[in-house]
């Protein structure tokens, strides 16, 4: 399982650049790559990409974490898998720069890709069709691997901070879930569960919808959002003992990224199921071979000294 986020870089892309290549976190820069530059001057050759493009715009790169789940793969493998997935997403079209951190609990993948493509100049465009794309591709590499699963729709849609709260008890959903479950039990009827909720300390809005507030919450809560477990309907048949809880057959793990991010960025929490029989082998994707051009032709090659020496190693790789 994946847990993937993308964020566009507006400012400080050499020392963004800097930060995820740190040694102590890439194991002596041993799990570094990059596509269409050199890690080095990655940050001078996207401003000279950047200088071509045709729709100037804010964005000077996108950057893409893709973490997993603590103990499930390998620094080798986490960074293979890494490669894979910026090399799907960028097509061969986007300069990249890819490291995968080892210094905290879960392995995970930096790659920080150039906002305007070497190929047509045209920039890279961010929007939940593209993020879907990648959400989408990092499952079908996470199927292939035979990483672990988290159920498909299961705490889709939720902020970090509210993901990350609620899975360390800390949110006032959870909270709120915990409680409710406590009462039902106890609880003869609806009207008698509303009863208990109160005296419990909550306050109750009654409406088309259910709302709960607890003591210093600053706003109230419908229990229908806390899933389909907490919807009135199913509550009703909870306490009449016509209906079980449904409980996660996989186990949510909670991922700290250690990139200072904003408080509301959302992240993605969803994978696909996974065939146990499945073996990964890796194939670089066909296209990379395609853009084993000449040297002396290409004018990114001109430009970039790090670019030409990409171009000798790809050489090497496929000839």
């Amino acid at each position: 399982m994946a847990v993937t986020k993308i964020k566009p870089v507006k400012s400080a892309l050499k020392q963004r650049l800097e930060y995820i290549q740190n040694p102590a976190k890439t194991d002596g820069k041993m799990l570094i790559s990059s596509f269409g530059c050199s890690y080095e001057t990655a940050d001078i050759e996207f401003e000279n990409t950047l200088s071509r493009a045709m729709e100037k715009g804010n964005n000077l790169a996108h950057h893409l974490i893709q973490s997993f789940e603590p103990g499930e793969s390998t620094p080798e493998q986490a960074h293979e898998i890494g490669r894979r997935l910026a090399d799907e997403v960028t097509k061969g079209r986007y300069e990249y720069v890819l490291t995968t951190h080892i210094d905290r609990g879960h392995l995970h993948n930096h790659i920080i890709f150039c906002a305007a493509s070497f190929v047509d100049n045209k920039k890279y465009i961010s929007n939940k069709k593209s993020y879907y794309e990648i959400r989408n591709i990092s499952d079908k590499l996470c199927k292939e691997y035979n990483l672990s699963v988290i159920t498909p729709g299961q705490d889709k849609c939720k902020s970090y901070a509210e993901y990350t709260a609620d899975h360390s008890g800390g949110s006032w959903k959870s909270k709120l879930k915990t409680v409710i479950d406590s009462i039902i039990p106890q609880s003869k009827n609806f009207d008698d569960f509303l009863k208990q909720l109160k005296l419990s300390g909550h306050e109750i809005k009654r409406g088309k919808y259910i709302s709960v507030r607890a003591p210093g919450q600053e706003r109230f809560t419908r229990t229908k959002t806390l899933g389909t477990d907490y919807t009135e309907e199913n509550i009703i048949k909870r306490i009449a003992g016509e209906y079980t809880i449904t409980a996660p057959d996989k186990k949510i793990y909670d991922f700290t990224f250690d990139m200072p991010e904003a408080a509301d960025v959302d992240i993605d929490i969803f994978a696909v199921d996974t065939p146990a029989d499945v073996k990964p082998i890796y194939v670089r994707p066909a296209f990379a071979a395609n853009l084993i051009i000449d040297i002396e032709n290409c004018v990114k090659a001109q430009q970039s000294a790090g670019f030409a020496r990409w171009q000798k190693i790809q050489k090497v790789i496929f000839i």
